[in-house]
């Protein structure tokens, strides 16, 4: 979700990738048995189908809490607004979900999930939900979210955990252990769960191999809780190495993310692709980086790779607007970064909804 990621030395091959080829991706003995094998994997690719959609988080919500909290949960704009993409043609979204909903309120949280896979489900999509998060305000507090600033992107969108609870690791694994079981428990066998991702860009906002514990344990207790569903955690940053190598070694599908254009988009998908896993992008599509619906999306589905882009609705997170970039004045900038409708359903750009129902194969004349 930051700028800072995604530089590629064309020709390269990282040092986590050349540690992967020699150890043939082992680990320790106790985690290749409980990772999924191989053949496990593309048989649940295949029956799953090539995925489509896109990062959700409703139009009213400035971030994670807000789209989460008993107050601001907006079922109407969610129904809405997932049916905008069932027209598209998209089966899958990946969604964030926040601890501290969870430890507010256990309960009303795993309702409002279930409510809330009940009306995608009814538009046909499938849900990849995100556990932790390492990118943006370092500081969380359940309650009303702040309003958004004005032209700056996702400025109300909070880490998981938050940056001030992070140092009494004892006490925080113990109720992160608690929340990440009972949230697999409950949904660890629904259908309407397609993937699991654990731990969104660990190491962003300069945490760097600090979330390399969080990471190892949050596996852990998602194996002990024994989904149905995959586990993953995307491959964001090709200098992490010691983030990068456990993620590759763990995660049952291999997903990554990418907001360059598609020739080094290629070459990341040929490296992640000696894996020999599934493999979905979970985050691409940044217009100002010639990484769009036009020139990515054909390359992912010739690829079989799925495809998960950034941005639905523009809203409270302000996707719209570049990285680092403000508009103080607000308003709609001439080339949105992100997203794909406004809230009355107009599009952006009516060339990327054609080329999108295209490749998903909504039209009769499919790409």
């Amino acid at each position: 979700m930051k700028l800072t990621m995604h530089t590629v030395l064309k020709g390269s091959v990282p040092a986590f990738m050349v540690l992967c080829l020699i150890r043939g991706c082992a680990s320790d003995p106790r985690a290749i048995h409980e990772r999924w094998t191989a053949v496990e994997a593309w048989s649940w690719w295949e029956e799953t189908g090539w995925v489509s959609g896109c990062n959700f988080q409703p139009s009213t919500a400035v971030n994670q809490l807000e789209m989460w909290q008993e107050e601001t949960f907006d079922p109407e704009t969610i129904n809405r607004e997932l049916g905008w993409a069932e027209d598209l043609g998209f089966n899958i979204m990946r969604v964030y979900l926040h601890s501290y909903a969870w430890k507010q309120d256990p309960d009303g949280f795993k309702d409002r999930i279930a409510r809330y896979l009940a009306i995608a489900d009814s538009h046909g999509m499938g849900t990849m939900f995100v556990f932790f998060d390492d990118c943006w305000n370092p500081v969380a507090r359940p309650g009303p979210q702040p309003e958004p600033v004005t032209g700056v992107h996702n400025s109300g969108w909070v880490q998981d955990p938050g940056c001030d609870v992070r140092q009494d690791t004892i006490a925080l694994f113990a109720w992160l252990e608690t929340y990440v079981k009972d949230i697999l428990t409950t949904f660890g066998s629904d259908r309407r769960v397609l993937v699991w991702d654990l731990y969104n860009e660990p190491g962003n906002s300069d945490h760097g191999s600090a979330s390399l514990p969080l990471l190892k344990n949050v596996f852990r207790w998602a194996r002990e809780a024994e989904p149905e569903q995959p586990l993953t955690s995307g491959i964001w940053r090709l200098d992490l190495d010691s983030l990068n190598l456990f993620q590759a070694q763990h995660s049952d599908i291999i997903t990554y993310h990418n907001y360059l254009d598609q020739e080094v988009h290629r070459t990341w998908l040929q490296l992640l692709k000696t894996h020999g896993r599934p493999m979905i992008c979970t985050e691409y599509m940044a217009r100002h980086f010639n990484s769009k619906f036009t020139n990515v999306l054909p390359m992912l589905r010739e690829e079989n790779i799925g495809a998960i882009n950034w941005g639905l609705v523009s809203g409270k997170t302000n996707t719209i607007y570049k990285w680092s970039t403000p508009m103080p004045e607000g308003g709609e900038p001439e080339i949105w970064f992100t997203d794909i409708f406004r809230r009355d359903g107009t599009p952006f750009s009516q060339e990327e909804i054609m080329v999108i129902k295209k490749v998903n194969r909504v039209t009769a004349d499919p790409m």
